[in-house]
């Protein structure tokens, strides 16, 4: 049978239809009662009905990818983890806000459909949904030869959930006294890769094979260390106590992601002393010889979400997160100020 035109510019049809058959049996797992129909169709379908239960249904939407994390999938050819740093950027970005994640798209560009690596792909990100208790509603692969080369891929999406109004958590709520709870990241989570690949691939010259006796592992398996999805975390804490602010510590580090949740006439004072930053940050720091500022306005040091709440909830919110696994604690508090919201770190880290 003759090649067809299609195929002799590079773009495979019959590979793209396998991996959708691959990946049927991981996107089933994910569906929740309200999906309806199944993988294929144009456009996935989801359930509204389910609404009539709240008094205002308030819709909440975000769209993230993963960044240059997936070099170093890419590099290691480990593609089932990083599903978990895309659906972690998604996500948690909507429950920050008191949403319920419904459900997420996703997008694949590579150079080549193979099969059984976008699979892979899916597969992690389908696990990561069914974490996050997400239905994965659909997607796209797109194969773009000429444009990435055959083993390159970028992977993104796009994520829905719904909050009652009347619920939804933010800057308005936050009062002076109120305190900061930190709950642990998995590590360096999906930001700052490029300062990271830059500082200990590039010019330290390290092999991404390389174990790290600080680490305890390899310098990859460190860095391809999957994102904690703390979504389910996060509406079991916000439904035990009073939580007023949330704030997902992504790329522009703790103090750049805890002021966009605070109002003007307030300032948020965290103590370094309260806690340890795992030994990957320390390494970056070290071996880039990167100033304090510039670290902490990249990395999230070893915390993934600030949550900002009434001194009086911390001791429970910290227990229920002890119990799912978190590591939690006090990292600061709230007091008033004049003029614009503002964060400070003070002190220096435990060792």
């Amino acid at each position: 049978m003759s090649e067809s035109a299609y195929a002799r510019a590079g773009v495979d049809i019959e590979a793209g239809d396998r991996a959708v058959e691959l990946m049927k049996a991981h996107v089933k797992k994910t569906h929740r009662p309200e999906v309806l129909g199944g993988l294929g169709g144009f456009a996935g379908f989801f359930d509204a009905s389910a609404f009539k239960a709240y008094d205002h249904p308030v819709l909440a939407s975000s769209t993230d990818g993963v960044g240059t994390k997936v070099a170093i999938a890419q590099a290691l050819d480990k593609h089932d983890t990083i599903g978990f740093d895309l659906i972690g950027m998604l996500v948690d970005d909507l429950v920050v806000v008191g949403a319920e994640p419904l459900f997420v798209t996703d997008y694949i560009a590579c150079g080549k459909v193979v099969p059984e690596r976008i699979a892979e792909i899916v597969q992690g990100i389908a696990a990561a949904c069914e974490v996050a208790g997400a239905a994965l509603l659909g997607g796209e692969t797109a194969e773009h030869p000429g444009l990435l080369g055959p083993d390159e891929y970028d992977i993104a999406g796009a994520t829905t959930g719904v909050v009652e109004k009347s619920r939804i958590l933010g800057p308005d709520r936050v009062r002076p006294g109120d305190a900061v709870i930190a709950l642990a990241s998995s590590g360096l989570h999906s930001n700052g890769y490029s300062l990271v690949r830059h500082v200990l691939l590039t010019e330290a010259g390290w092999d991404i094979t390389r174990h790290v006796d600080e680490l305890g592992t390899t310098l990859g398996e460190a860095l391809l260390t999957p994102t904690k999805v703390y979504a389910r975390d996060i509406l079991a804490l916000v439904d035990a106590a009073e939580v007023h602010a949330i704030s997902h510590i992504t790329g522009g580090g703790l103090a750049n992601n805890l002021v966009r949740v605070l109002p003007d006439g307030v300032r948020a004072t965290l103590d370094r002393s309260t806690w340890t930053p795992p030994p990957i940050f320390t390494l970056v720091q070290q071996v880039g010889d990167v100033s304090t500022p510039d670290i902490e306005a990249t990395l999230n040091m070893g915390v993934g979400m600030a949550l900002v709440a009434p001194a009086a909830s911390a001791d429970v919110l910290m227990g229920i997160a002890r119990q799912r696994g978190i590591d939690a604690w006090v990292l600061g508090e709230v007091a008033a100020t004049e003029g614009a919201a503002s964060v400070s770190l003070v002190g220096q880290h435990s060792h």
